[in-house]
């Protein structure tokens, strides 16, 4: 994609005052945040031939969407909804404002405007179209909003290769990896189908039915999240070689907790695990197996038994003698 790369250096680069001016000699509005106004002015000046609004982005393909979300400087991986999702927020909303806490403000009537703009059901009172809303928000936190801290400090060379792929295996960063070309594993499934995710939505309540207001709510937030779901579980198998067991469980929580989902209730992290499990399954986990790290680690240990054995023999016959 073709792009002026020095207007769009100097808009990653310039303060709020200056992106003021840019925006007012622009006839353009110049309200919001140095981001919100970045924004603003890349779209007009810098991808002013594309279309935008909420019916040009659903009709963007992958691939293009995916280039797009660079060019504002933002996150480009994730599913073709997630990518759509990530603009249209990027495009109209300030991240600072458009919070989890602040849709308890927002009636029913804007939350089933925004569930419609963001693709999620319609139906259901206004704690459940906040929980579907939410869960979005949490699943794109920190993807959109503010431009990436590289672009910020050093600008941008705009290159028709790929962009850098770092594949950092510590937890913070595992799910956030760029890497969506590469395939550490390629048995493993990179999503599931819709109907096993729908039957994933609807295994997260069953039981829960006739549980207290606070639980429910915690379970609907994460009916919201399936298909982050999907993608975290689908990481995580990947970086731990195509094994899915109790310390992949322990991960995902880890992940997820660390990332706002409620899972303070011990009935809600026992049936997310076991939702998590079937979806490991599903895209060709192979379930209880040990990685090659842990083997190793386990051979060790076992060899050291194994001295300490001989070495117990030894001074028992000592003794003996």
């Amino acid at each position: 994609m073709q792009v002026d790369s020095e207007l769009l250096n100097d808009l990653y680069l310039s303060p709020l005052m200056t992106l003021r001016e840019r925006a007012e000699t622009a006839e353009l509005a110049k309200s919001g945040s140095v981001e919100v106004l970045r924004a603003r002015l890349i779209q007009h000046q810098v991808l002013g031939d594309f279309d935008l609004s909420w019916e040009g982005i659903q009709s963007m393909p992958h691939r293009e969407i995916g280039e797009v979300l660079k060019i504002f400087g933002i996150k480009s991986s994730g599913s073709h909804k997630e990518r759509r999702q990530r603009l249209w927020l990027h495009l109209n909303f300030d991240s600072r404002r458009m919070t989890i806490e602040r849709l308890a403000e927002i009636d029913r009537e804007k939350l089933h405007e925004l569930c419609q703009f963001l693709e999620l059901p319609l139906t259901g009172n206004r704690t459940v179209l906040m929980g579907r809303v939410a869960g979005v928000l949490t699943s794109q936190s920190k993807g959109w909003g503010r431009i990436k801290r590289s672009l910020r400090r050093n600008g941008i060379i705009v290159s028709s290769k790929n962009e850098e792929v770092i594949i950092n295996r510590n937890e913070d960063d595992l799910i956030e990896s760029e890497n969506e070309n590469k395939k550490i594993i390629p048995e493993i499934k990179d999503e599931v189908s819709n109907a096993a995710l729908e039957d994933a939505h609807d295994s997260l309540m069953i039981g829960f039915e006739d549980a207290d207001f606070g639980v429910q709510g915690d379970i609907l937030t994460i009916q919201a999240r399936v298909e982050d779901l999907d993608r975290m579980i689908g990481t995580i198998i990947k970086n731990r070689d195509g094994a899915w067991g109790q310390k992949e469980i322990d991960l995902l929580i880890r992940l997820a907790i660390r990332r706002g989902w409620p899972l303070k209730d011990d009935r809600v992290k026992q049936r997310l695990s076991e939702v998590a499990t079937n979806i490991a399954e599903i895209k060709g986990a192979d379930l209880g197996k040990i990685t090659d790290l842990e083997t190793n680690e386990m051979e060790h240990m076992n060899r050291i038994k194994h001295k300490l054995s001989l070495v117990e023999k030894i001074l028992s016959e000592e003794i003996r003698d």
